[in-house]
């Protein structure tokens, strides 16, 4: 055997140290960007005060039940950037609006609603993207929630299921108390 032909390589100039610290190499970046990805987005899922949140749901609860025993129902229908709400009752004051994205909290909305007529308000909004939105509905001491799947076809309705003597025909919607 020729002996220059036996001489070893430093090993760094042979391939397979590196192939074995590539897998490591590798885990390690992946560490490093899922960090970072973690502290650089919210999570927006988690509120900062639930424990008051948890609380407080025997008062919203509450609220629920009283818009039940009066028999408050309500319609909403969409028109582009406005809002339309039909009340089967005249509350004590203008009623509020809030549309909830599920995930998204920078999405959610507060709707300034004025009174058109007894009983119809109306509401300008910003545009709603494509998706499920909650509804939340409430004045004084009553509340009346529900799910709307945007684009809708028709407009929502929440709480009973008796019509509404200005509500048009042929508008549908999911209603969840």
């Amino acid at each position: 055997m020729n002996p220059s032909k036996l001489r070893a390589q430093p090993w760094y100039r042979e391939p397979w140290p590196w192939i074995l610290m590539a897998g490591p190499a590798t885990v390690v970046v992946a560490g490093l960007f899922t960090a970072w990805l973690a502290v650089r987005s919210d999570d927006g899922l988690v509120m900062d005060d639930y424990y008051k949140q948890g609380l407080a749901i025997n008062k919203t609860l509450a609220r629920s039940d009283t818009a039940e025993r009066l028999g408050i129902r309500a319609e909403l229908y969409l028109a582009g950037d406005r809002v339309r709400v039909l009340l089967n009752v005249a509350p004590g004051g203008v009623p509020s609006l809030q549309l909830a994205h599920p995930t998204r909290a920078g999405m959610d909305q507060s709707v300034k609603l004025a009174m058109v007529e007894p009983g119809v308000y109306a509401g300008q909004l910003r545009p709603l993207p494509a998706g499920r939105w909650h509804v939340v509905l409430t004045q004084g001491d009553w509340r009346l929630t529900g799910d709307w799947t945007l684009p809708a076809a028709g407009g929502l309705v929440l709480g009973g299921r008796a019509a509404l003597p200005a509500a048009g025909a042929g508008h549908s919607g999911e209603s969840k108390r």
